[in-house]
């Protein structure tokens, strides 16, 4: 009597690895942009609970200066991508950037990150 053997040929296991290869590569490339993204919210949180200045520029140099410690790169956000939404009767510190990350030859993504958080007691 002929047995049947099971389980995956080499082929298939190949084609398995080039699949599990291909999205272990995309997180790779895509976890650090994410992560950064963590580190923005936070500093975002830090500058609402601390309490923010009226002025943007001064909101924007903390901003960033906080980012710093949060491992943000400078080119990642500019200070144009900051703003301050005054808008029923609440003030919102909201950063909305853009970034492009090379993955294969002409094969880029472009990744949109927004936040906004409400800043309690703005100080004149």
């Amino acid at each position: 009597m002929k047995t049947r053997q099971s389980g995956v040929t080499l082929i298939g296991f190949l084609v398995m690895l080039l699949v599990l290869g291909f999205f272990a590569y995309m997180g790779m490339k895509l976890a650090p942009s994410y992560i950064e993204f963590f580190g923005v919210k936070k500093a975002m949180s830090q500058i609402a609970s601390d309490g923010a200045p009226a002025d943007l520029n001064q909101l924007r140099q903390n901003l960033l200066f906080k980012m710093n410690f949060q491992y943000v790169d400078d080119a990642t956000i500019k200070p144009k991508d900051i703003t301050l939404d005054r808008s029923n009767n609440a003030t919102m510190l909201e950063v909305s950037y853009d970034k492009r990350i090379h993955f294969l030859y002409n094969i880029d993504f472009l990744l949109h990150f927004e936040n906004a958080v409400p800043l309690r007691n703005v100080q004149a």
